[in-house]
């Protein structure tokens, strides 16, 4: 039997999960790049543009509003663009496998876990894969839609902590905060826990706030940016970039 707050809620994630305009950043790199770059063990962050994204940049301030992990190689698939290769908390279907292109047209950015093992990263997969049909965390829609109807007017160094939402119950997941239980299960580290800088100097208020940070919860697609143990890779330097190459238009007189 559906609940009243939980037919609500479905209501509230189709209208969350709508473009909120027609515009887009555009795609970063070609699908066959992004394919032919992405790895079994990537995280991929995405520049989302509908209405919930615009809720999660402003408490994260950050471009990306998405993340979703690659579980298998693309380019050992049959078709790299259109085969399932990537698993995410999506808020209408859940925890699902999806091909690259999903978010072939969007602005995305690749991050590589550092120093892990093969097994290692098997058992991150895995530990994604065996959530696919969790539900979406239904409370964290209700927390989020408020800040589509009025922005409060939260110091930026502590919005961070406006991403502890959520019921807690383990079967329903927010796209960062799973992918950060993944990677914690073989404890590899997304930011360290740094008490001062390594000058001695003290460090400020927000640096603090964000160096002591541990809990799932409290992850967002940003920190997977940010972390000193994921680094960016970039499809387009990565298959070999010559500026000398680049065909420029004549300026106009």
């Amino acid at each position: 039997m559906i609940t009243p707050r939980r037919w609500l809620g479905r209501w509230l994630a189709r209208y969350l999960s709508a473009p909120a305009s027609a515009a887009s950043a555009g795609s970063t790199s070609k699908p066959e790049a992004l394919a032919a770059t992405l790895r079994k063990g990537d995280v991929l962050l995405v520049e989302g543009t509908s209405r919930i994204s615009s809720a999660i940049k402003y408490i994260t301030q950050s471009t990306w509003s998405h993340a979703a992990l690659c579980f298998a190689d693309p380019v050992g698939c049959s078709d790299p663009v259109a085969t399932p290769v990537l698993v995410e908390a999506d808020l209408n279907d859940g925890v699902r496998s999806v091909p690259l292109s999903e978010y072939c047209r969007f602005h995305t950015r690749i991050c590589r876990p550092v120093g892990l093992t093969a097994d290692e990263i098997d058992t991150v997969c895995r530990y994604m894969l065996e959530r696919v049909g969790h539900q979406y965390d239904l409370k964290n829609v209700f927390d989020l839609a408020r800040y589509l109807i009025r922005t409060p007017p939260v110091p930026q160094d502590k919005r961070r902590r406006l991403l502890a939402l959520g019921s807690g119950d383990p079967t329903r997941a927010i796209c960062s905060s799973l992918i950060a239980q993944a990677f914690q299960s073989v404890q590899y580290p997304l930011l360290p826990h740094v008490i001062a800088s390594s000058n001695g100097e003290p460090m400020s208020a927000s640096q603090r706030e964000l160096l002591h940070i541990r809990h799932h919860s409290l992850f967002a697609p940003r920190d997977f940016d940010i972390s000193p143990y994921f680094r960016v890779v970039k499809p387009t330097l990565e298959r070999g970039f010559d500026f000398r190459a680049l065909n420029w238009a004549e300026p106009r007189v």
